[in-house]
């Protein structure tokens, strides 16, 4: 078991059923079943390929489902329009990847986007949540730099920052640890640990990096390219130690795939 404490709430803020995602006519992931609990860390994972971060473009609202439907507190993501739309965005903050930030404005202008997007507020009182945004992340004295003056860690930061500007309900983060050495993604999974159990916020979190998942995830979604679908759904350790899937095992444990004779036909894979 991690550090943090795992969430035994039952009380679904995100409800995916009969999911299915594909681009061009081909299908990328298919029969997804799952629930995101309030105030859960939740973690999406499996290799290279297996939609991952598919999905949570999806949960967010940027593409349709091919089929099955996503409700968050009971909104259809997909059918959401106007003001519903408007108010259902207004309770995701969401970093990508690459951090997304613009070269051309400060941490401090970035943070506020949000800000500036969805609310009335003043730029003062902007600027003092900004900067409250940053203090949680350790950034404050970096306010006025571009993103070039910052690393890379402090730029994953300041992306959490503007994902949390709004505080927003649920925040989903794409490979926050991509591209960072050891020391500097353990700081940004102790962060995400620290910010969830400080502001119960609900984290749904993409990344195939096992250290992050055994530290932050309270439970792991696992996909798998060879079968387009889910192959497992608990707690990391659990998956693990006592998965029904032996690759979902080797998985978790880091185990190299086993050696093939030339010709042989690919192992079939279970869903879950």
């Amino acid at each position: 078991m991690s550090e943090k404490q795992r969430v035994t709430s039952d009380d679904a803020i995100i409800e995916v059923r009969n999911f299915r995602a594909a681009y061009s006519g081909k299908t990328v992931v298919e029969k997804l079943n799952f629930d995101v609990r309030r105030g859960e860390i939740f973690v999406i994972a499996g290799g290279s390929g297996c939609g991952k971060s598919t999905v949570l473009k999806h949960l967010i609202g940027l593409y349709e489902p091919a089929e099955g439907t996503i409700h968050v507190e009971g909104i259809d993501v997909a059918a959401a329009e106007g003001e519903e739309r408007r108010r259902l965005l207004r309770k995701f903050g969401v970093a990508f990847q690459s951090g997304a930030l613009f070269g051309n404005m400060s941490v401090l202008e970035n943070v506020r986007l949000p800000m500036e997007e969805f609310t009335a507020l003043s730029n003062q009182q902007m600027d003092m949540i900004a900067i409250a945004k940053l203090k949680m992340v350790n950034l404050e004295g970096a306010a006025q730099k571009l993103p070039s003056e910052l690393s890379g860690g402090m730029q994953k930061r300041a992306a959490i920052a503007r994902a949390m500007a709004l505080d927003p309900e649920i925040v989903f983060l794409d490979e926050p640890s991509a591209g960072l050495d050891p020391i500097t993604s353990a700081d940004v999974d102790q962060l995400i640990v620290d910010l969830n159990g400080l502001l119960g916020m609900t984290f749904v979190v993409v990344t195939h990096e096992l250290a992050s998942i055994f530290k932050i995830a309270d439970r792991v979604l696992v996909l798998d390219a060879a079968v387009k679908t889910m192959v497992g759904l608990d707690e990391p350790e659990k998956l693990r130690d006592s998965s029904p899937n032996p690759w979902v095992r080797s998985f978790f444990k880091r185990e190299p795939s086993a050696a093939k004779a030339p010709g042989a036909a690919p192992e079939k894979r279970k869903s879950a």
